[in-house]
Protein backbone atom coordinates (compact mmCIF):
# COMPACT_ATOMS: atom_id res chain seq x y z
CA UNK A 1 0.00 0.00 0.00
CA UNK A 2 2.87 2.40 0.74
CA UNK A 3 3.90 2.41 -2.92
CA UNK A 4 0.40 3.23 -4.14
CA UNK A 5 0.08 6.91 -5.01
CA UNK A 6 -2.76 9.12 -6.18
CA UNK A 7 -2.02 12.02 -8.51
CA UNK A 8 -3.85 15.31 -8.08
CA UNK A 9 -3.71 17.98 -10.80
CA UNK A 10 -4.69 21.42 -9.50
CA UNK A 11 -5.21 23.90 -12.37
CA UNK A 12 -5.07 27.53 -11.27
CA UNK A 13 -5.15 30.90 -12.97
CA UNK A 14 -1.39 31.20 -13.53
CA UNK A 15 -0.03 27.69 -13.08
CA UNK A 16 -0.78 24.01 -12.51
CA UNK A 17 0.31 21.97 -9.51
CA UNK A 18 0.86 18.21 -9.50
CA UNK A 19 0.83 16.46 -6.12
CA UNK A 20 1.52 12.81 -5.35
CA UNK A 21 -0.11 11.48 -2.19
CA UNK A 22 -0.01 7.97 -0.80
CA UNK A 23 -3.16 6.25 0.42
CA UNK A 24 -2.45 7.18 4.04
CA UNK A 25 -2.31 10.86 3.13
CA UNK A 26 1.43 11.46 3.05
CA UNK A 27 2.43 13.95 0.38
CA UNK A 28 5.33 12.34 -1.45
CA UNK A 29 6.04 15.09 -3.97
CA UNK A 30 4.65 18.26 -5.48
CA UNK A 31 5.64 20.38 -8.45
CA UNK A 32 4.19 23.53 -10.01
CA UNK A 33 4.61 24.84 -13.54
CA UNK A 34 3.59 28.25 -14.82
CA UNK A 35 1.61 28.51 -18.02
CA UNK A 36 3.90 29.92 -20.76
CA UNK A 37 1.17 32.33 -21.91
CA UNK A 38 -0.13 33.07 -18.41
CA UNK A 39 -3.38 35.01 -18.43
CA UNK A 40 -4.10 36.39 -21.89
CA UNK A 41 -5.52 39.83 -21.10
CA UNK A 42 -3.60 42.32 -23.26
CA UNK A 43 -3.22 40.79 -26.74
CA UNK A 44 -3.77 37.39 -28.30
CA UNK A 45 -0.64 35.29 -28.92
CA UNK A 46 1.05 36.49 -32.12
CA UNK A 47 -1.07 39.65 -32.27
CA UNK A 48 -0.50 43.26 -31.26
CA UNK A 49 -4.20 44.17 -31.29
CA UNK A 50 -5.33 45.20 -27.81
CA UNK A 51 -8.04 43.15 -26.14
CA UNK A 52 -10.98 44.74 -24.36
CA UNK A 53 -10.34 45.46 -20.65
CA UNK A 54 -12.83 42.86 -19.35
CA UNK A 55 -11.44 40.01 -21.47
CA UNK A 56 -9.38 37.19 -19.96
CA UNK A 57 -8.31 34.10 -21.91
CA UNK A 58 -5.92 31.16 -21.59
CA UNK A 59 -4.03 28.95 -24.03
CA UNK A 60 -5.29 25.34 -23.93
CA UNK A 61 -1.91 24.07 -25.07
CA UNK A 62 -0.49 25.41 -21.80
CA UNK A 63 -2.80 23.16 -19.77
CA UNK A 64 -1.40 20.00 -21.33
CA UNK A 65 2.25 21.02 -21.62
CA UNK A 66 2.56 22.51 -18.14
CA UNK A 67 0.73 19.68 -16.37
CA UNK A 68 2.87 17.07 -18.18
CA UNK A 69 6.02 18.85 -17.00
CA UNK A 70 4.70 19.14 -13.44
CA UNK A 71 3.81 15.43 -13.33
CA UNK A 72 7.21 14.33 -14.61
CA UNK A 73 8.92 16.58 -12.05
CA UNK A 74 6.80 15.24 -9.18
CA UNK A 75 7.37 11.64 -10.28
CA UNK A 76 11.12 12.23 -10.30
CA UNK A 77 11.04 13.83 -6.84
CA UNK A 78 9.10 10.89 -5.41
CA UNK A 79 11.17 8.25 -7.19
CA UNK A 80 7.85 6.86 -8.39
CA UNK A 81 7.15 4.64 -11.36
CA UNK A 82 4.10 4.70 -13.59
CA UNK A 83 2.82 1.52 -11.95
CA UNK A 84 2.70 3.28 -8.57
CA UNK A 85 -0.09 5.64 -9.70
CA UNK A 86 -3.52 4.18 -8.90
CA UNK A 87 -5.64 7.11 -10.08
CA UNK A 88 -5.65 10.70 -11.31
CA UNK A 89 -7.89 13.54 -10.14
CA UNK A 90 -8.32 16.98 -11.72
CA UNK A 91 -9.55 20.25 -10.24
CA UNK A 92 -9.93 23.30 -12.44
CA UNK A 93 -10.95 26.96 -12.30
CA UNK A 94 -14.58 27.45 -13.31
CA UNK A 95 -16.29 28.66 -15.29
CA UNK A 96 -13.31 28.49 -17.66
CA UNK A 97 -14.67 27.23 -20.97
CA UNK A 98 -13.89 26.95 -24.64
CA UNK A 99 -15.28 26.16 -28.08
CA UNK A 100 -13.80 23.09 -29.77
CA UNK A 101 -14.21 20.83 -32.77
CA UNK A 102 -15.67 17.36 -32.34
CA UNK A 103 -12.19 15.82 -32.43
CA UNK A 104 -11.24 17.91 -29.35
CA UNK A 105 -9.20 20.56 -31.19
CA UNK A 106 -9.71 23.93 -29.45
CA UNK A 107 -11.15 26.32 -32.00
CA UNK A 108 -8.39 28.85 -31.32
CA UNK A 109 -5.90 26.26 -32.58
CA UNK A 110 -7.88 25.47 -35.74
CA UNK A 111 -7.03 27.09 -39.06
CA UNK A 112 -8.37 30.60 -39.43
CA UNK A 113 -9.41 31.26 -35.82
CA UNK A 114 -6.25 32.19 -33.91
CA UNK A 115 -6.89 35.92 -34.36
CA UNK A 116 -10.52 35.84 -33.17
CA UNK A 117 -10.85 36.49 -29.41
CA UNK A 118 -14.12 34.56 -29.02
CA UNK A 119 -12.39 31.39 -30.26
CA UNK A 120 -10.11 31.30 -27.21
CA UNK A 121 -10.87 29.73 -23.81
CA UNK A 122 -12.60 32.30 -21.61
CA UNK A 123 -10.99 32.27 -18.16
CA UNK A 124 -13.28 32.22 -15.13
CA UNK A 125 -12.59 35.93 -14.58
CA UNK A 126 -13.57 36.93 -18.13
CA UNK A 127 -16.30 39.54 -17.64
CA UNK A 128 -17.29 40.38 -21.21
CA UNK A 129 -20.81 38.93 -21.04
CA UNK A 130 -22.66 41.41 -18.81
CA UNK A 131 -25.32 42.30 -21.39
CA UNK A 132 -25.92 38.63 -22.15
CA UNK A 133 -26.11 37.74 -18.46
CA UNK A 134 -28.70 40.45 -17.89
CA UNK A 135 -30.80 39.10 -20.75
CA UNK A 136 -30.63 35.51 -19.45
CA UNK A 137 -31.68 36.63 -15.96
CA UNK A 138 -34.49 38.82 -17.32
CA UNK A 139 -36.00 35.97 -19.34
CA UNK A 140 -35.56 33.43 -16.53
CA UNK A 141 -37.42 35.68 -14.09
CA UNK A 142 -40.18 36.49 -16.56
CA UNK A 143 -40.72 32.78 -17.22
CA UNK A 144 -40.34 31.90 -13.52
CA UNK A 145 -37.85 29.17 -14.39
CA UNK A 146 -37.86 26.63 -11.57
CA UNK A 147 -34.10 26.09 -11.73
CA UNK A 148 -33.51 29.69 -10.59
CA UNK A 149 -34.27 28.60 -7.01
CA UNK A 150 -31.15 26.43 -7.00
CA UNK A 151 -28.99 29.51 -7.63
CA UNK A 152 -30.47 32.09 -5.31
CA UNK A 153 -32.51 33.58 -8.15
CA UNK A 154 -29.64 34.75 -10.34
CA UNK A 155 -27.31 33.50 -13.08
CA UNK A 156 -23.71 34.67 -12.65
CA UNK A 157 -21.69 36.77 -15.06
CA UNK A 158 -18.88 34.20 -15.18
CA UNK A 159 -21.09 31.20 -16.01
CA UNK A 160 -21.34 28.90 -19.01
CA UNK A 161 -24.37 30.06 -21.01
CA UNK A 162 -23.60 33.81 -20.73
CA UNK A 163 -20.19 33.14 -22.28
CA UNK A 164 -21.72 31.09 -25.10
CA UNK A 165 -24.27 33.83 -25.75
CA UNK A 166 -21.53 36.47 -25.73
CA UNK A 167 -19.75 34.57 -28.49
CA UNK A 168 -22.94 34.34 -30.53
CA UNK A 169 -23.51 38.08 -30.33
CA UNK A 170 -19.92 39.20 -30.78
CA UNK A 171 -18.71 36.76 -33.45
CA UNK A 172 -21.35 34.47 -34.92
CA UNK A 173 -18.76 32.88 -37.24
CA UNK A 174 -16.99 31.49 -34.16
CA UNK A 175 -20.28 30.34 -32.67
CA UNK A 176 -21.25 28.60 -35.90
CA UNK A 177 -17.85 26.91 -36.20
CA UNK A 178 -17.90 25.65 -32.60
CA UNK A 179 -18.98 22.02 -32.59
CA UNK A 180 -18.50 21.48 -28.84
CA UNK A 181 -18.79 23.91 -25.94
CA UNK A 182 -16.94 22.52 -22.95
CA UNK A 183 -15.54 23.51 -19.54
CA UNK A 184 -11.76 23.65 -19.38
CA UNK A 185 -11.66 20.93 -16.74
CA UNK A 186 -13.87 18.66 -18.82
CA UNK A 187 -11.79 19.33 -21.93
CA UNK A 188 -8.63 18.39 -20.01
CA UNK A 189 -10.16 15.13 -18.76
CA UNK A 190 -11.46 14.44 -22.28
CA UNK A 191 -7.93 14.75 -23.61
CA UNK A 192 -6.59 12.49 -20.86
CA UNK A 193 -9.03 9.66 -21.55
CA UNK A 194 -9.61 10.18 -25.28
CA UNK A 195 -12.73 9.12 -27.08
CA UNK A 196 -15.42 10.62 -29.28
CA UNK A 197 -17.25 13.84 -28.51
CA UNK A 198 -20.46 11.97 -27.75
CA UNK A 199 -18.59 10.15 -24.97
CA UNK A 200 -17.03 13.34 -23.53
CA UNK A 201 -17.08 13.07 -19.69
CA UNK A 202 -18.77 16.19 -18.33
CA UNK A 203 -18.47 16.89 -14.62
CA UNK A 204 -21.70 17.09 -12.68
CA UNK A 205 -19.92 19.66 -10.50
CA UNK A 206 -19.04 22.06 -13.28
CA UNK A 207 -22.30 21.56 -15.17
CA UNK A 208 -24.41 21.81 -12.03
CA UNK A 209 -22.89 24.96 -10.57
CA UNK A 210 -22.03 26.86 -13.75
CA UNK A 211 -24.36 25.63 -16.51
CA UNK A 212 -27.69 25.31 -14.63
CA UNK A 213 -27.77 21.53 -15.14
CA UNK A 214 -29.49 19.14 -12.76
CA UNK A 215 -29.70 15.37 -12.65
CA UNK A 216 -33.48 15.63 -12.64
CA UNK A 217 -34.05 18.12 -15.47
CA UNK A 218 -30.80 18.42 -17.43
CA UNK A 219 -29.87 21.81 -18.90
CA UNK A 220 -32.32 24.70 -19.28
CA UNK A 221 -35.00 23.84 -21.79
CA UNK A 222 -34.98 24.49 -25.51
CA UNK A 223 -37.97 26.82 -25.00
CA UNK A 224 -36.08 28.91 -22.46
CA UNK A 225 -32.98 29.18 -24.65
CA UNK A 226 -35.12 30.14 -27.65
CA UNK A 227 -36.80 32.84 -25.56
CA UNK A 228 -33.39 34.29 -24.75
CA UNK A 229 -32.38 34.23 -28.44
CA UNK A 230 -33.86 32.05 -31.17
CA UNK A 231 -30.36 31.23 -32.40
CA UNK A 232 -29.55 29.58 -29.04
CA UNK A 233 -32.50 27.19 -29.10
CA UNK A 234 -30.55 24.05 -30.05
CA UNK A 235 -27.20 24.82 -28.41
CA UNK A 236 -27.52 22.28 -25.59
CA UNK A 237 -28.78 19.58 -27.94
CA UNK A 238 -26.29 20.10 -30.77
CA UNK A 239 -23.15 21.69 -29.28
CA UNK A 240 -22.92 20.15 -25.81
CA UNK A 241 -22.48 16.40 -26.33
CA UNK A 242 -21.21 14.01 -23.68
CA UNK A 243 -22.16 12.07 -20.57
CA UNK A 244 -22.42 13.25 -16.97
CA UNK A 245 -19.90 11.88 -14.48
CA UNK A 246 -19.61 12.84 -10.80
CA UNK A 247 -16.27 13.82 -9.24
CA UNK A 248 -14.76 10.61 -7.85
CA UNK A 249 -16.38 8.50 -10.53
CA UNK A 250 -14.12 7.16 -13.24
CA UNK A 251 -14.28 9.16 -16.47
CA UNK A 252 -12.09 6.61 -18.26
CA UNK A 253 -8.56 5.29 -18.42
CA UNK A 254 -5.54 7.34 -19.47
CA UNK A 255 -5.18 7.10 -23.24
CA UNK A 256 -1.93 6.04 -24.93
CA UNK A 257 -0.96 9.50 -26.23
CA UNK A 258 -1.37 11.18 -22.84
CA UNK A 259 0.32 8.28 -21.04
CA UNK A 260 3.37 8.88 -23.20
CA UNK A 261 3.25 12.66 -22.71
CA UNK A 262 2.95 12.40 -18.92
CA UNK A 263 5.18 9.38 -18.37
CA UNK A 264 2.31 7.39 -16.87
CA UNK A 265 0.68 4.02 -17.46
CA UNK A 266 -1.95 3.70 -20.15
CA UNK A 267 -5.31 2.84 -18.62
CA UNK A 268 -4.67 4.59 -15.28
CA UNK A 269 -8.14 5.57 -13.94
CA UNK A 270 -9.03 9.26 -14.27
CA UNK A 271 -11.74 10.93 -12.19
CA UNK A 272 -14.22 13.40 -13.60
CA UNK A 273 -13.12 16.99 -13.00
CA UNK A 274 -14.19 19.16 -10.09
CA UNK A 275 -14.19 22.94 -9.54
CA UNK A 276 -11.01 23.94 -7.71
CA UNK A 277 -12.69 25.38 -4.60
CA UNK A 278 -15.02 22.39 -4.36
CA UNK A 279 -12.04 20.03 -4.36
CA UNK A 280 -11.19 21.57 -1.02
CA UNK A 281 -14.13 19.75 0.60
CA UNK A 282 -12.62 16.24 0.41
CA UNK A 283 -9.21 17.87 0.70
CA UNK A 284 -9.91 18.99 4.27
CA UNK A 285 -11.53 15.76 5.41
CA UNK A 286 -15.21 16.56 4.86
CA UNK A 287 -16.24 13.25 3.36
CA UNK A 288 -19.81 13.03 4.62
CA UNK A 289 -22.84 15.24 5.23
CA UNK A 290 -23.15 18.18 7.60
CA UNK A 291 -19.71 19.83 7.54
CA UNK A 292 -19.69 23.44 6.34
CA UNK A 293 -16.32 23.96 4.67
CA UNK A 294 -15.42 27.65 4.60
CA UNK A 295 -12.79 28.39 1.95
CA UNK A 296 -11.66 31.80 3.15
CA UNK A 297 -9.59 34.11 0.99
CA UNK A 298 -10.25 37.32 -0.93
CA UNK A 299 -13.87 36.20 -0.89
CA UNK A 300 -15.33 33.13 0.79
CA UNK A 301 -16.99 30.06 -0.67
CA UNK A 302 -18.85 27.84 1.80
CA UNK A 303 -19.69 24.30 0.74
CA UNK A 304 -21.70 21.56 2.37
CA UNK A 305 -22.76 18.01 1.51
CA UNK A 306 -26.28 16.94 2.44
CA UNK A 307 -28.39 13.86 1.85
CA UNK A 308 -31.46 15.81 0.68
CA UNK A 309 -32.21 18.72 -1.59
CA UNK A 310 -33.92 21.57 0.24
CA UNK A 311 -34.61 24.91 -1.44
CA UNK A 312 -33.04 27.77 0.50
CA UNK A 313 -33.03 31.40 -0.66
CA UNK A 314 -29.67 32.83 -1.57
CA UNK A 315 -27.90 29.51 -2.01
CA UNK A 316 -25.55 29.78 -5.00
CA UNK A 317 -26.06 26.22 -6.17
CA UNK A 318 -27.61 22.92 -5.06
CA UNK A 319 -26.30 20.05 -7.17
CA UNK A 320 -26.75 16.29 -6.84
CA UNK A 321 -23.30 14.65 -7.06
CA UNK A 322 -21.92 18.18 -7.22
CA UNK A 323 -18.99 17.62 -4.85
CA UNK A 324 -18.95 13.92 -3.92
CA UNK A 325 -20.97 11.01 -5.29
CA UNK A 326 -24.20 10.34 -3.47
CA UNK A 327 -24.68 13.78 -1.89
CA UNK A 328 -26.32 17.06 -2.75
CA UNK A 329 -23.61 19.72 -2.76
CA UNK A 330 -24.64 23.16 -1.47
CA UNK A 331 -22.64 26.30 -2.21
CA UNK A 332 -22.98 29.68 -0.52
CA UNK A 333 -20.59 32.59 -0.42
CA UNK A 334 -19.52 36.02 0.79
CA UNK A 335 -18.40 38.50 -1.85
CA UNK A 336 -15.87 40.46 0.21
CA UNK A 337 -13.72 38.93 2.96
CA UNK A 338 -9.93 39.20 2.76
CA UNK A 339 -10.17 42.01 0.24
CA UNK A 340 -12.46 43.93 2.61
CA UNK A 341 -9.96 43.55 5.46
CA UNK A 342 -7.12 44.76 3.23
CA UNK A 343 -9.23 47.64 1.96
CA UNK A 344 -9.97 48.87 5.47
CA UNK A 345 -6.29 48.47 6.45
CA UNK A 346 -5.30 50.72 3.54
CA UNK A 347 -8.11 53.19 4.24
CA UNK A 348 -6.96 53.45 7.85
CA UNK A 349 -3.35 54.03 6.79
CA UNK A 350 -1.96 51.06 8.74
CA UNK A 351 1.16 49.33 7.41
CA UNK A 352 0.41 45.75 8.43
CA UNK A 353 -2.29 43.57 9.92
CA UNK A 354 -0.28 42.61 13.02
CA UNK A 355 -0.78 46.06 14.53
CA UNK A 356 -4.49 46.05 13.78
CA UNK A 357 -4.98 42.51 15.07
CA UNK A 358 -3.24 43.28 18.36
CA UNK A 359 -5.29 46.40 18.97
CA UNK A 360 -8.57 44.84 17.81
CA UNK A 361 -8.08 41.80 20.05
CA UNK A 362 -8.15 44.07 23.09
CA UNK A 363 -11.65 45.37 22.23
CA UNK A 364 -14.72 43.62 23.62
CA UNK A 365 -17.35 41.99 21.38
CA UNK A 366 -19.47 44.55 19.56
CA UNK A 367 -16.54 46.91 18.83
CA UNK A 368 -17.77 49.45 21.37
CA UNK A 369 -20.98 50.08 19.45
CA UNK A 370 -19.53 50.16 15.91
CA UNK A 371 -21.49 47.96 13.53
CA UNK A 372 -20.35 47.08 10.02
CA UNK A 373 -22.29 45.53 7.14
CA UNK A 374 -19.57 44.30 4.79
CA UNK A 375 -21.39 44.46 1.44
CA UNK A 376 -18.47 46.29 -0.15
CA UNK A 377 -18.69 44.06 -3.23
CA UNK A 378 -22.41 43.37 -3.01
CA UNK A 379 -24.01 40.46 -1.15
CA UNK A 380 -23.93 36.85 -2.32
CA UNK A 381 -25.66 34.64 0.23
CA UNK A 382 -28.31 35.20 1.38
CA UNK A 383 -29.54 38.16 -0.70
CA UNK A 384 -27.74 37.52 -4.03
CA UNK A 385 -27.65 41.20 -4.91
CA UNK A 386 -24.47 42.69 -6.32
CA UNK A 387 -25.91 46.20 -6.14
CA UNK A 388 -26.05 46.24 -2.32
CA UNK A 389 -23.48 48.39 -0.56
CA UNK A 390 -22.05 48.21 2.94
CA UNK A 391 -21.53 50.73 5.68
CA UNK A 392 -20.72 51.49 9.33
CA UNK A 393 -22.97 52.78 12.08
CA UNK A 394 -22.36 53.82 15.68
CA UNK A 395 -19.13 55.72 15.04
CA UNK A 396 -18.09 58.55 17.36
CA UNK A 397 -14.99 60.69 17.82
CA UNK A 398 -13.49 58.38 20.44
CA UNK A 399 -13.37 55.38 18.12
CA UNK A 400 -10.10 54.49 16.43
CA UNK A 401 -8.85 52.28 13.59
CA UNK A 402 -9.01 49.12 15.71
CA UNK A 403 -12.75 49.58 16.34
CA UNK A 404 -13.47 49.93 12.63
CA UNK A 405 -11.27 46.94 11.80
CA UNK A 406 -12.76 44.69 14.47
CA UNK A 407 -16.27 45.68 13.36
CA UNK A 408 -15.33 44.54 9.84
CA UNK A 409 -14.13 41.16 11.14
CA UNK A 410 -17.32 40.79 13.16
CA UNK A 411 -19.45 41.63 10.11
CA UNK A 412 -17.84 38.75 8.24
CA UNK A 413 -18.66 36.39 11.11
CA UNK A 414 -22.24 37.68 11.31
CA UNK A 415 -22.60 36.97 7.59
CA UNK A 416 -21.60 33.34 8.13
CA UNK A 417 -24.04 33.00 11.03
CA UNK A 418 -26.83 34.40 8.83
CA UNK A 419 -25.99 31.79 6.17
CA UNK A 420 -25.99 28.96 8.73
CA UNK A 421 -29.33 30.07 10.17
CA UNK A 422 -30.77 30.22 6.65
CA UNK A 423 -29.68 26.67 5.86
CA UNK A 424 -30.94 25.25 9.14
CA UNK A 425 -34.28 27.07 8.89
CA UNK A 426 -34.84 25.36 5.53
CA UNK A 427 -33.99 21.88 6.75
CA UNK A 428 -30.33 21.64 5.74
CA UNK A 429 -28.26 20.25 8.65
CA UNK A 430 -25.02 22.06 9.56
CA UNK A 431 -23.23 20.02 12.19
CA UNK A 432 -19.64 21.24 12.21
CA UNK A 433 -17.37 23.91 10.77
CA UNK A 434 -14.08 23.57 8.88
CA UNK A 435 -12.02 26.58 7.79
CA UNK A 436 -9.41 26.46 5.07
CA UNK A 437 -7.63 28.79 2.65
CA UNK A 438 -5.10 31.47 3.46
CA UNK A 439 -6.99 33.52 6.06
CA UNK A 440 -7.53 30.88 8.78
CA UNK A 441 -3.80 30.20 8.91
CA UNK A 442 -2.78 33.85 9.04
CA UNK A 443 -5.51 35.55 11.07
CA UNK A 444 -6.28 33.68 14.33
CA UNK A 445 -8.33 36.62 15.66
CA UNK A 446 -10.77 36.29 12.74
CA UNK A 447 -11.31 32.58 13.34
CA UNK A 448 -11.82 33.15 17.07
CA UNK A 449 -14.47 35.77 16.33
CA UNK A 450 -16.17 33.33 13.92
CA UNK A 451 -16.20 30.64 16.64
CA UNK A 452 -17.54 33.07 19.26
CA UNK A 453 -20.30 34.38 16.96
CA UNK A 454 -21.32 30.86 15.88
CA UNK A 455 -20.99 29.39 19.36
CA UNK A 456 -19.26 26.35 17.85
CA UNK A 457 -15.72 25.02 17.43
CA UNK A 458 -13.96 25.53 14.10
CA UNK A 459 -11.48 22.98 12.75
CA UNK A 460 -8.48 24.22 10.76
CA UNK A 461 -6.81 21.27 9.00
CA UNK A 462 -3.04 21.32 8.84
CA UNK A 463 -2.81 22.08 5.14
CA UNK A 464 -2.94 24.99 2.73
CA UNK A 465 -3.22 22.65 -0.27
CA UNK A 466 -6.78 21.42 0.19
CA UNK A 467 -7.81 21.50 -3.51
CA UNK A 468 -4.72 19.62 -4.74
CA UNK A 469 -5.11 16.98 -2.03
CA UNK A 470 -8.83 16.80 -2.78
CA UNK A 471 -8.09 16.15 -6.46
CA UNK A 472 -5.70 13.33 -5.49
CA UNK A 473 -8.36 11.81 -3.21
CA UNK A 474 -10.87 11.86 -6.07
CA UNK A 475 -8.30 10.07 -8.21
CA UNK A 476 -8.02 7.37 -5.55
CA UNK A 477 -11.81 7.08 -5.29
CA UNK A 478 -12.04 6.72 -9.07
CA UNK A 479 -9.53 3.84 -8.95
CA UNK A 480 -12.10 1.81 -7.01
CA UNK A 481 -12.00 -0.40 -3.92
CA UNK A 482 -10.13 -3.24 -5.62
CA UNK A 483 -7.17 -0.94 -6.24
CA UNK A 484 -7.22 1.02 -2.98
CA UNK A 485 -9.17 -0.94 -0.39
CA UNK A 486 -11.44 2.05 0.23
CA UNK A 487 -15.04 0.89 0.45
CA UNK A 488 -16.52 4.29 -0.43
CA UNK A 489 -15.69 7.97 -0.76
CA UNK A 490 -16.12 8.71 2.97
CA UNK A 491 -13.56 6.03 3.86
CA UNK A 492 -11.12 7.35 1.26
CA UNK A 493 -11.47 10.93 2.48
CA UNK A 494 -10.99 9.93 6.13
CA UNK A 495 -7.91 7.81 5.38
CA UNK A 496 -6.18 10.29 3.11
CA UNK A 497 -6.76 13.32 5.37
CA UNK A 498 -5.95 11.61 8.69
CA UNK A 499 -2.57 13.38 8.86
CA UNK A 500 -4.09 16.88 8.62
CA UNK A 501 -7.31 16.46 10.62
CA UNK A 502 -8.20 15.27 14.12
CA UNK A 503 -5.23 15.65 16.47
CA UNK A 504 -3.20 17.22 13.65
CA UNK A 505 -5.68 20.05 13.11
CA UNK A 506 -6.04 23.22 15.14
CA UNK A 507 -9.41 23.45 16.88
CA UNK A 508 -10.59 26.94 17.77
CA UNK A 509 -13.06 26.66 20.65
CA UNK A 510 -15.73 29.32 21.21
CA UNK A 511 -15.80 31.52 24.28
CA UNK A 512 -19.42 30.94 25.28
CA UNK A 513 -19.56 34.09 27.43
CA UNK A 514 -18.59 36.11 24.38
CA UNK A 515 -21.07 34.14 22.31
CA UNK A 516 -23.80 35.31 24.68
CA UNK A 517 -22.57 38.90 24.32
CA UNK A 518 -22.74 38.60 20.55
CA UNK A 519 -26.48 37.88 20.56
CA UNK A 520 -27.32 41.56 20.97
CA UNK A 521 -24.66 42.70 18.51
CA UNK A 522 -25.80 40.18 15.88
CA UNK A 523 -29.37 41.45 16.21
CA UNK A 524 -28.11 45.01 15.66
CA UNK A 525 -26.20 43.84 12.58
CA UNK A 526 -29.35 42.28 11.09
CA UNK A 527 -31.32 45.49 11.71
CA UNK A 528 -28.59 47.55 10.05
CA UNK A 529 -28.44 45.17 7.10
CA UNK A 530 -32.22 45.46 6.63
CA UNK A 531 -31.95 49.24 6.67
CA UNK A 532 -29.21 49.25 4.02
CA UNK A 533 -31.20 46.83 1.89
CA UNK A 534 -34.27 49.11 2.04
CA UNK A 535 -32.13 52.13 1.13
CA UNK A 536 -30.77 50.35 -1.94
CA UNK A 537 -34.19 49.14 -3.08
CA UNK A 538 -35.74 52.55 -2.45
Amino acid sequence: MSNQLALGLDFGTESVRAVLVDLSGDERAAASMNYPHGQITKTLPGSDQALEPLFAFQHPGDWIASSAQAVRSAMQQAGATADDIVGIGVDFTSCTMLPALRDGTPLCMADGFADRPMAWPKLWKHHGAQKQTDRINEVARQRKEAWLDRYGGIVGLEWFFPKIYETLERDQAVYDAAEVWVEGGDWLVWQLVGGEADDLPRSTCQAGYKAMWSAEDGYPSRDFLAAVDARLADVAETKMPGRMVAPGQQAGGLCAAMAEAFGLREGTPVSAAIIDAHAGVPGVGAGDAGALVMVMGTSSCHMLNAVEQKAAPGVAGIVRDGILPGYYGYETGQAAVGDAFDWIRRMLGVDDFAKLDEAAAAIEPGSDGVTCVDWFNGCRTPLMDGALRGGYTGLSLHHGPAHVYRATLEASAYGVRWIVELLREHGVPVDRFVATGGLPHHNPLLVQIYADVLGAPIEIPNTTQGPALGAAILGAIAAGPDATGFADSAVAVAAMTARITGEHARIVQPDMARHADYETHYTRYRRTAAMLQRDTEG
